[in-house]
């Protein structure tokens, strides 16, 4: 188990990631999905409130950090027009299925049900970008969930007493970013239409 004083590092690596990405929207070179980019600010924050009232302590700034930086970058797709991906009846669906799992949340109200339910939403909100990364990974930015991936490792291994609700939203987290990852840098979908052509 690792100190948990190297948690510290989170927001910087998630404003190093975020902060390019931000810089790339602006100069409309990668074009986030503002489905999914809006249902990732929100859901992150909703666990992160959980996760606080559950008593997670340090560890939790992974979650926030999570719902922080796509807030910074839904407000640069709003500046940059040339940025705004084109959103799908896929998108909406996926939009609707997300915000549906918020709402099973507030009628709840038990935090790990709510961290649950943040984890459902965050993945069908993500299922958007998810296929746009393998379709089109020109489109994306694979850094910033790389250094999300690598806070999420840093948060597992801080945790000495694991509980759902410590370590639900980051391990979903890495999970989720290490697929982004792989699609984009990789290029995995276009390989594959390349082979079958």
């Amino acid at each position: 188990m690792l100190n948990s004083n190297v948690l510290w590092a989170i927001p910087v690596l998630s404003l190093i990631g975020s902060g390019r990405y931000v810089f790339q929207v602006l100069k409309g070179k990668t074009k986030p999905n503002r489905v999914t980019w809006i249902l990732w600010a929100l859901a992150p924050l909703i666990a992160f409130a959980a996760e606080i009232h559950e008593g997670v302590g340090l560890q939790s700034v992974v979650t926030f950090m999570a719902g922080f930086s796509p807030l910074l970058i839904v407000i640069a797709s709003f500046i940059s027009a040339r940025a705004v991906w084109k959103l799908t009846g896929f998108d909406i669906v996926c939009g609707a299925l997300s915000l549906l799992g918020l709402i099973l949340w507030l009628l709840t109200r038990h935090s790990d049900i709510a961290i649950a339910f943040s984890i459902a939403a965050d993945g069908l909100a993500g299922l958007p970008t998810l296929v746009k990364s393998y379709k089109e990974p020109e489109t994306e930015s694979y850094l910033v969930f790389l250094l999300a991936s690598v806070s999420s490792a840093l948060t597992l291994l801080t945790i000495d007493h694991w509980t759902f609700a410590n370590y639900g939203f980051p391990l979903y987290l890495l999970v989720i970013c290490i697929a982004l990852v792989t699609l984009i840098k990789f290029r995995i979908g276009p390989r594959l239409s390349a082979r079958s052509d």
